[in-house]
């Protein structure tokens, strides 16, 4: 070893190297999803990008039992409502159809499992409180079950039928709105959190949609319980209104 042993140096050179491999490591697991990336102008072939490549395919096993595989970067492959404004990359894309409904901007949404979120011992989270009797909504709080729902034009949109409680927070998560038709109605979900309750004004109003809107809103399977996928494109589908909702929401300030 003799004096040239330098301890100290050699810990340095340890802790680089080990850096240098927990990054390269790290980038490689990060390809795992959301790559290969693809050219936002014109049609490319979809493949890896960069060092070091993709890991091979891994399974994991989820806390239900359920097995998922998961390889080729998952490439998203959904048919997209866009087009580019000009021919140069990284220009701005113009929706071409409903923005809000297509899921594009800041309607976008992922393609999260199409199955309702679960408690650990099981049960679904999200139920209507017609279904989960052991919550009710606190007597200081108002009670939006009859209230007339206002959309961000001002106008009324429908009326509340029921609340749905998350049973592992303990919050209501979403306000079940009757939305009246030419012919008929249908029963959507209100995010709360896009709502103002007026419990004095007997009122639920949300801006950032229009109550023509509320006929479109994404449907679910079951009126008993919301999948993730379904959570997804409703919170999508209010929160691309805050743009979509009008040509003026789309223009300058100023």
């Amino acid at each position: 070893m003799g004096a040239n042993f330098d301890i100290t140096l050699i810990s340095v050179i340890v802790f680089v190297g080990f850096f240098i491999v927990l990054v390269l490591w790290l980038h490689r697991e990060s390809k795992l999803e959301g790559y290969p990336l693809v050219p936002d102008i014109g049609e490319g072939k979809l493949r890896p990008i960069g060092f070091p490549a993709p890991p091979p395919a891994r399974t994991f096993t989820l806390s239900t039992g359920e097995k998922v595989t998961v390889s080729g970067g998952r490439p998203d492959t959904r048919e997209l409502a866009l087009k580019p404004m000009a021919r140069h990359p990284g220009t701005a894309y113009r929706p071409t159809g409903h923005p809000m409904a297509d899921g594009v901007g800041p309607a976008s949404y992922a393609e999260r499992a199409d199955r309702p979120d679960l408690l650990y011992d099981g049960g679904v989270r999200i139920r209507p409180l017609r279904l989960a009797p052991e919550f009710h909504v606190a007597h200081d709080d108002p009670n939006p079950v009859g209230m007339k729902v206002i959309g961000g034009n001002g106008k009324e949109a429908g009326t509340v039928r029921e609340v749905w409680i998350d049973r592992a927070e303990y919050v209501m998560r979403y306000i079940e709105v009757e939305v009246p038709l030419e012919k008929g109605s249908r029963r959507v979900l209100l995010p709360t959190n896009f709502s103002v309750i007026d419990g004095e004004r007997r009122t639920v109003t949300v801006r950032s949609i229009f109550s023509e809107h509320f006929a479109t809103v994404p449907a679910t399977r079951s009126m008993d319980q919301v999948t993730l996928l379904e959570e997804d494109k409703i919170m999508g589908y209010y929160g691309g209104g805050t743009l979509y909702a009008s040509r003026m929401r789309q223009e300058p300030l100023a």
